[in-house]
């Protein structure tokens, strides 16, 4: 398609704007400036903007080093001043999109992104929603919005939606070589936004509407979802029947077709997973279809965090060692490995409910600092040998790979392992999630539950 906004794209002398510098915008706008664009970046949160114009960056995969040679070509200016969008010839959304309590979706950051641009943008312009959410909001909203100011989408203004393929921490795929699903709510709509998104990513694959967009991401994490609630429902199963499920798992990936493997753990995080799916199933119920995959999926990886705490009571009570009485140690409270992102992270679930039971609970994690529970703000406590055998049981909630399993294992009074890290670290004192384990009372003291850790300190009973 050749007319004049597509003609500025190619020749990079159109002016994009990201609103929502957080995980997707952010690494976005580090790509159009490298590509030659000049970029605003519009973000709320002051002291968000404020760090950037320091050069300092908040998300893991934007280094301050990059963040500081995207400001240094001149072409990347940060604000949250809204107005800015009447500067712009094309603008990505890039909002957050969480739940309710009541699992509805709660769309207050894309209606405000919405009006904004619509109050600020310029006839002519190009603007993409690419927050997850669910089939029909950019027609709805974004495309509700900008009509109630007299726009006429697909002449007057251009209206597309393209999901957000960030994976957090991934050395392999990034904004640039993820290929990207764009849907138009016209065709010509979807065509102007194809060749924006094609002069800075590697591919663009075009659908024919924005809600077959919309749907594709929902159908990404909800497969995601399902298998994990599968895998998870496999894990205590096996648990249940005295079987090691990842020794399952390394078998039925042998097969060279119709088999993909997934892997069990203490619950889904992150803000893709646990909530996408909702969105979808959501949307279902007002056509009256009711998602029942869906449901049982997040049933499943919800109450994963419980099964673990009541898999860490049952290894402690086997030694003799009541959960109330008992120091815990977890290791990792990001939502996966090697990053610093907390969000719908499952090992803090875990550590709240070990507090609720009374439990005594340290964390580490090297990327996270400090995080929020149900008692307050802690810090981050070392990992050393000696420190980790003060406690009578370490708990791996993520696998971070500069974790020294030998270590651990070594000095561990008991590991719990949801994440199957301590695989060639076979000991007595390790019990992983879904391996099969099961519980020996015989040798531990007519006390039971009510015996002091202290007495066990170095007591070991357990079947496999």
């Amino acid at each position: 398609m050749d007319n004049l906004l597509t003609r500025k794209m190619q020749s990079r002398t159109a002016t994009t704007c990201v609103l929502g510098l957080g995980y997707v915008g952010l690494p976005l706008a580090i790509e159009m400036i490298r590509a030659g664009f000049a970029v605003i970046g519009v973000d709320s949160d002051q002291d968000k903007i404020e760090a950037l114009r320091q050069r300092r960056s908040h998300v893991q995969d934007v280094s301050d080093t990059v963040l500081a040679d995207a400001l240094n070509t001149g072409r990347l200016h940060v604000t949250d001043d809204p107005v800015a969008i009447s500067e712009a010839d094309a603008v990505s959304i890039c909002v957050p999109t969480p739940l309710r309590k009541t699992k509805d979706p709660d769309l207050r950051f894309v209606l405000s992104a919405a009006n904004d641009t619509a109050r600020f943008i310029r006839p002519g312009s190009l603007v993409v929603l690419e927050s997850t959410t669910y089939p029909g909001t950019t027609d709805e909203i974004l495309g509700g919005a900008l009509r109630e100011r007299g726009f006429v989408i697909g002449k007057d203004i251009f209206v597309a939606f393209s999901p957000e393929r960030v994976d957090p921490g991934n050395r392999v795929f990034h904004t640039k070589n993820t290929p990207k699903v764009i849907g138009g709510l016209t065709p010509a709509c979807g065509q102007i936004a194809a060749v924006m998104y094609g002069c800075f990513i590697d591919q663009v694959i075009l659908v024919s509407s924005a809600r077959v967009a919309e749907t594709v991401k929902l159908l990404e994490n909800t497969f995601r979802s399902v298998n994990i609630g599968l895998v998870n429902e496999m894990a205590m199963m096996c648990d249940r029947m005295g079987i090691d499920v990842w020794e399952v798992i390394a078998a039925a990936a042998t097969k060279p077709f119709g088999f993909m493997p997934f892997y069990p753990g203490p619950g889904i995080g992150g803000h893709c997973i646990p909530l996408d799916p909702q969105y979808l199933s959501w949307k279902a119920k007002t056509f009256n279809f009711y998602n029942r995959f869906i449901e049982l999926a997040s049933d499943i990886n919800g109450n994963m965090p419980r099964y673990a705490v009541g898999r860490i009571s049952e290894a402690l009570n086997a030694s003799g060692k009541a959960l109330s009485r008992s120091r815990v140690l977890v290791l990792g409270v990001a939502y996966k490995r090697d990053i610093n992102d907390v969000r719908e992270s499952p090992s803090i679930e875990i550590i709240n409910l070990l507090l609720q039971s009374g439990t005594s609970v340290d964390y580490n994690d090297p990327y996270v600092p400090e995080i929020a529970t149900i008692h307050g703000t802690v810090s981050s406590v070392a990992l050393t040998p000696a420190n980790v055998a003060q406690y009578d049981c370490v708990v791996v909630g993520t696998d971070h790979t500069c974790y020294d399993m030998s270590m651990i294992c070594s000095n561990a009074q008991s590991v719990f392992d949801t994440r199957h890290s301590t695989r060639g670290h076979d000991r007595d004192n390790v019990v992983v999630l879904g391996d099969g384990w099961q519980p020996d009372f015989a040798n531990v003291g007519t006390e039971g539950d009510e015996t002091s850790s202290e007495d066990h300190a170095h007591s070991t009973t357990a079947t496999r």
